[in-house]
């Protein structure tokens, strides 16, 4: 369980290669859009914004590398993963930021996103690599956008 600390001195990942092999190495990863640790884990659940519904644990994203991806690269991964969801900062707050936890999946949430405690804060996700994320989906040849239902 989170024992709360100053998340300033929480590790900052700042590569996409670096959080390529992050994801090489850990499974059970998830990156979650929020302030941070330490506005989200004293009272580690999140609330259906429709309903107002308080959920069982946080609202994440997974990061683990799905069997089928086969021998692709990581970066590519981690940008779609990433990318999928930069828009949070400007439709929730500015405030908002990335960062990498390891959590145990407890139920879905009405997005059917994960839903995770016993969380485990990793490092915080640099915006220079939302920035990379960006230019590797741009490079790629199929049309993609994040999963903006405002834009």
């Amino acid at each position: 369980m989170y024992e709360a600390h100053d998340t300033t001195e929480m590790a900052v990942i700042g590569s996409l290669d670096e959080l390529g092999g992050l994801l090489a190495d850990r499974r059970g990863l998830y990156v979650r859009w929020s302030m941070g640790p330490q506005a989200d884990l004293p009272e580690p659940s999140s609330r259906d914004e429709l309903t107002g519904v308080e959920l069982p644990g946080l609202s994440a994203n997974p990061m683990d590398i799905e069997d089928w991806w086969g021998e692709r690269p990581l970066r590519t991964w981690a940008a779609r993963r990433l990318y999928d969801y930069s828009h949070l900062p400007v439709v929730k707050d500015r405030r908002v930021r990335p960062w990498l936890l390891y959590g145990a999946e407890v139920g879905r949430g009405p997005d059917n996103e994960p839903l995770v405690r016993d969380v485990e804060p990793l490092g915080w996700i640099d915006r220079k690599v939302i920035a990379e994320a960006q230019e590797e989906i741009e490079r790629q040849q199929g049309a993609w956008g994040p999963l903006d239902r405002h834009g």
